[in-house]
């Protein structure tokens, strides 16, 4: 088992629906190679974009062989399989290895508050059934649950408890775990707004539905990182902050949808209660793309 094996620009397909709120197949395959070929360097199906929560067992399942025939072992796949219970948990974990998904990612998902040992019981419960490596994801605004770095140390002593994504927002997480856990921590930005100053904690790569719109400026500004190049990375991530700020402020099932359709690639609709964008939202992130679009190659 290769126990990190991502690093770098780990890009989130959304789930496209028809308008019968049924998830459309081929255009997600369109978005999932669109993703590859665009230079990601990991795939990671089934998280927030992706509207996880809202799918029944029999879509998730469809949406983790899908994206996994399609990326054909290109680039990594990390497929969430989180669930409110350990018993449904291990079961779409189970599911995904088998799919041949390279590594699962695992947010503790809680109607009532989790305690710390609740939390571990149920990561080791789920790496005891498997053999593929879990990402601990830390997303209290989407999970109802803060993982504290105290926490994510304790998971990460779990055998193949391998990494952790840290989508808090707070930068010193990132800043505490490179200092107590030492270099070869494998933690991941997950909150688009802190993507250079996570790097710059030493973030071995960056989760992101940036990429459906961005491509070329997420992977410049890891490239970037990866040179030492502190005033190209600067000037690179500022050139999408804009873009970066509105997708989270707007929420990111929404706003990449609206973005995919003003590319003209198609995000597809939703599933309900889930809208789109109103329109001066729309317009909004159009203004931002074009922006962007103007000085895409001049970085």
């Amino acid at each position: 088992m290769n126990k990190v094996p991502f690093k770098g620009v780990i890009a989130y397909p959304v789930t496209p629906f028809d308008s019968n709120e049924n998830i459309d197949i081929p255009l997600f395959k369109k978005q999932v190679e669109r993703l590859v070929t665009g230079g990601s360097h990991g795939i990671a199906p089934l998280g927030s974009t992706g509207v996880m929560p809202y799918l029944n067992d029999a879509e998730k399942e469809a949406l983790t062989e899908t994206c996994i025939q399609q990326v054909a072992g290109r680039v990594p796949t990390l497929v969430g399989v989180s669930n409110l219970t350990t018993e449904k948990t291990v079961y779409h974990a189970q599911f995904a290895e088998k799919a041949g998904a390279t590594a699962v990612m695992i947010i503790p998902m809680s109607y009532w508050k989790l305690t710390d040992d609740e939390i571990v019981k149920h990561y080791d419960a789920v790496a005891s059934k498997i053999s593929i490596p879990i990402m601990a994801y830390n997303n209290p605004a989407t999970g109802g649950v803060d993982m504290s770095p105290v926490l994510l140390k304790r998971l990460l002593e779990i055998p193949n408890v391998t990494m952790i994504k840290e989508s808090s927002g707070d930068i010193q997480r990132m800043h505490y775990l490179r200092k107590e856990l030492g270099e070869e921590v494998a933690f991941f930005n997950g909150s688009n707004p802190l993507a250079l100053s996570a790097f710059s904690a030493g973030a071995r790569g960056w989760c992101t539905a940036s990429p459906n719109l961005i491509p070329e400026l997420n992977i410049a500004l890891y490239d970037a990182v990866q040179e030492n190049d502190l005033e190209k990375a600067q000037r690179v991530f500022y050139k999408q902050f804009d873009l970066l700020k509105f997708i989270v402020a707007k929420g990111l099932p929404r706003s990449i949808k609206a973005g995919l359709d003003l590319l003209g690639v198609g995000g597809g609709g939703f599933k309900s209660p889930l809208q789109p964008l109103n329109e001066a939202e729309v317009a909004e992130l159009d203004s931002i793309l074009s922006a962007i679009e103007s000085e895409v190659y001049q970085y």
